[in-house]
């Protein structure tokens, strides 16, 4: 909102220059966003007054016009402009003054006259948009006087980003009550008395509480003079706020509700037919705005009807119907409450933004409707004259809303502040901010003013108070308080430390969307019910995601076009089911590996080194999550089981169990899926649910066998089809307690092997802790291994 300094500094006028007040101003919640002069520098531009004005000798549309500028004699000056005349004021830009945009005044001659200076529109002075002509003056100015100081340009404009829940300084009233309390200066609202009806004609007016319209003021003015101009004044204190000049009447209600808040809407008299009724929209009714766009309405926006139909739209804009214009001499003036909830966001459906709309979507004081009218129709007398009827006044108290009173402890103020505020400065504070206060031995019982929609519990009085006592006024003080060490679980692995594993080992954490694409999760997951969202950024991100991979692999595709050929991503966050209508959260952690298995380097195969540059693979990105389960250990425990999914491509996918349990899924992207996607290269991936993969072993104590261990290697020949997990699951239940460690070594294929089986080569540490093995007690746990693998795999030993 935009505010004339000087028409602030008229209702309370505190200590300091603009630039103290602006501060005052943010520090008190008003966000100020900038600080201009009103108009620009007009030195040399003076009061003039026409005396004598004939016609050019040499040219149909120019005078010769003789100007007093309180000069020793008058000036002589070439005018094109219509509305000159004789005993007219206007301003004088006099000979070496410069106007708004570098222009300078020379003494010239113009078609064979003399001109020594030049008479101005508001435009050329640059405080007018457009002008039909010369920029009259009042009579009552003293000529000579610069035009800058006769017209009170010597003002700022302030602009004000006010939050949405203070909308009762959307007008001069509610900024103006706010710096009196601020400051602790006397304020009391303007007098304004009520205006004598002079004559007895009413206009019907019907409310409907229940829809959302419990007030309605309206008053009708006879023979106002459609002739009438608004005044200078006015017209400026417009034109600083940002709202062009139109027509008086239509300005008097801008004015009115620039200075208390209350948006305003005027009728030409004789375009209504029959009484005028707020109500809602029946479905399919249109109506013609004052911008010329027709709108179709439905049950859902609150209108303002005649007879023949709506004539506007409530709380936003009126009809051209009924618009007041150039021949109007009766009027009838609204002046209405409209519920918050019945305006938001009506004017946003039909693409509108209006003074009105912004005011009466966050609350207007629901009390001041016929106050409005009552300054509204002393301002059209006085500037259109006219006849006033008396005010209808159509009320629904019980429907208005309710002020409760909200209590305020004096321990809780206390305790958020950090200070102790007297008890007589914060009675003080809400008795300049017109709440109705009641003093108890607890704190205060605050009732705000109609106005303020905003103070609903007591930390909205806390803020209050501060505000008004003044932020920069409360101390930095240091918190203090007893240093407590954070428990440490030894029964989960934290994610963080998992995250920093999958760092060192070349991944990069990515934080994705929790909203996804509905399709690409059926794509990757399966079809299952979807927890969607009420309103969406965009149909791409409409549904909660059931995995990380959608947007793990969306992120690893977009870094992959934005040519990295090497990629490790890996994300940790919840996840969402639905299961029996009961939305199920999980934490989950989950890796894509895309690209050369190590980077690019001068020792690389192809250069005859010895390190890879072939992609990644299945084991690759196994061994990462072999890494990373074993941070929680009982890494005996854990299987890798030959599965299927959805995303994944059969034959290099594996469900990871731990003691029977599923926690995870490892694989290689499904190659329909990639084609889908459009990749290429066979991404690998994997997803562990955090809070059964990182769920730790207690550490137990063992001491070391202070006897040695033995090693003994065996090679079977197994069916291809046969996994290493399935062969060390049998030799650990063959070889019992004794056996201490066991790898897989080799495994080899080859032409003295026969076609379909393959030779797996295990590595077997034996140790007991009491005593040295004797070659005999080894001999039985290889012969009870090698008889176990041969009855439960048909395995044999390769000679």
């Amino acid at each position: 909102m935009k505010l004339s300094e000087q028409w602030l500094r008229e209702w309370v006028n505190p200590q300091g220059d603009t630039r103290a007040l602006a501060d005052q101003l943010t520090m008190a919640g008003l966000e100020v966003d900038g600080v201009e002069p009103c108009a620009p520098p007009l030195d040399g531009v003076v009061v003039g007054k026409v005396l004598e004005k004939v016609q050019h000798p040499n040219a149909d549309r120019l005078s010769v016009c003789k100007v007093d500028i309180g000069a020793a004699e008058p000036l002589q000056i070439v005018c094109g402009a219509a509305n000159v005349y004789a005993g007219g004021v206007f301003p004088v830009a006099t000979v070496g003054s410069t106007l708004p945009g570098e222009l300078k005044i020379k003494r010239s001659k113009l078609r064979g006259e003399e001109s020594r200076g030049m008479l101005c529109s508001g435009v050329e002075l640059g405080i007018s948009e457009s002008a039909d002509g010369l920029l009259e003056l009042s009579q009552d100015l003293t000529v000579g006087d610069p035009v800058a100081t006769a017209l009170r340009l010597d003002d700022h404009v302030i602009e004000l980003d006010l939050t949405p829940n203070r909308a009762d300084c959307f007008s001069v009233l509610g900024v103006a009550r706010d710096v009196a309390a601020i400051n602790a200066l006397e304020f009391s609202e303007p007098e304004i008395r009520p205006v004598p009806a002079t004559s007895d004609v009413t206009h019907d007016v019907s409310i409907a509480p229940q829809d959302g319209c419990p007030a309605f003021a309206g008053r009708v003015i006879r023979a106002i003079d459609p002739a009438a101009q608004t005044p200078l004044w006015m017209s400026e204190r417009l034109r600083r706020a940002g709202i062009r000049p139109l027509h008086p009447v239509v300005d008097v209600t801008n004015y009115v509700m620039l200075e208390l808040g209350q948006p305003m809407h005027a009728y030409d008299l004789g375009k209504l037919n029959g009484a005028v009724a707020a109500r809602l929209a029946r479905e399919g009714e249109k109506l013609t705005l004052l911008d010329g766009q027709e709108v179709v309405l439905d049950s859902n926006v609150m209108v303002i009807a005649d007879d023949s139909g709506p004539v506007g739209m409530a709380g936003i804009m009126g009809g051209q119907s009924t618009a007041v214009g150039d021949g109007t001499t009766d009027i009838f003036l609204e002046s209405a409450f409209f519920t918050p909830q019945v305006i938001a966001g009506r004017a946003r459906r039909f693409g509108l933004h209006t003074d009105a709309s912004l005011r009466f979507e966050r609350g207007v004081d629901f009390s001041g409707q016929v106050r409005a009218v009552e300054r509204a129709t002393a301002l059209i007398l006085d500037i259109a004259g006219g006849s006033a009827g008396p005010v209808t006044d159509a009320r629904d108290t019980a429907a208005l809303p309710k002020r409760v009173a909200v209590e305020l402890r004096r321990e809780q103020l206390s305790r958020l502040l950090g200070i102790k505020i007297p008890d007589d400065e914060v009675h003080a504070i809400f008795v300049r901010l017109g709440f109705a206060v009641e003093a108890g031995a607890a704190g205060w019982l605050v009732t705000p003013t109609a106005a303020r929609f905003d103070i609903e519990i007591e930390a909205d009085l806390i803020e209050e108070v501060v505000r008004v006592h003044g932020y920069d006024r409360v101390p930095d003080i240091r918190l203090q308080g007893a240093a407590l060490l954070a428990a440490a679980s030894e029964s989960a692995v934290p994610v963080a430390r998992a995250g920093n594993l999958l760092r060192d080992r070349g991944y990069s954490e990515a934080i994705t969307y929790s909203f996804v694409d509905p399709g690409l999760q059926s794509l990757l997951l399966g079809e299952a019910r979807e927890l969607t969202l009420a309103n969406p950024i965009s149909a791409d991100q409409s549904v909660m995601r059931r995995s990380l991979l959608p947007g793990l692999l969306s992120a690893a595709r977009s870094n992959r076009k934005r040519q990295q050929n090497r990629i490790r991503l890996f994300e940790s966050g919840s996840i969402f089911r639905l299961q029996d209508n009961e939305i199920i959260e999980e934490n989950s952690i989950s890796a894509v590996a895309w690209g050369r298995v190590l980077p690019e380097h001068w020792d690389d195969v192809g250069g005859g080194g010895s390190h890879s540059s072939r992609p990644a693979d299945f084991f690759d990105i196994k061994s990462d999550v072999d890494a990373l389960l074993r941070l929680a250990g009982s890494a005996e425990k854990l299987d890798y089981v030959a599965s299927e999914h959805p995303a994944l491509r059969p034959g290099r996918t594996a469900r990871i169990e731990r003691d029977g349990e599923v926690i995870g899924w490892l694989g290689e992207l499904h190659p329909r899926v990639a084609r889908r996607l459009g990749i290429a290269g066979g991404p690998v991936l994997f997803e562990l649910q955090v809070d059964r993969a990182l769920s730790a072993r207690l550490p137990e104590y063992k001491g070391l066998s202070r006897f040695p261990s033995v090693r003994r290697d065996l090679a079977v020949i197994v069916a291809d089809a046969i996994t290493a997990g399935e062969i060390v699951a049998e030799v650990k239940q063959a070889a019992g307690d004794l056996l201490k460690d066991l790898s897989v070594f080799d495994v080899y294929r080859g032409d003295s092997i026969e076609k379909g089986l393959k030779s797996v080569a295990l590595g077997l540490i034996l140790q007991e802790t009491s005593r040295t093995l004797t070659d005999l007690e080894v001999d039985g746990v290889i012969n009870a291994v090698i008889q176990r693998l041969s009855s439960k795999l048909n395995a044999s030993i390769r000679e």
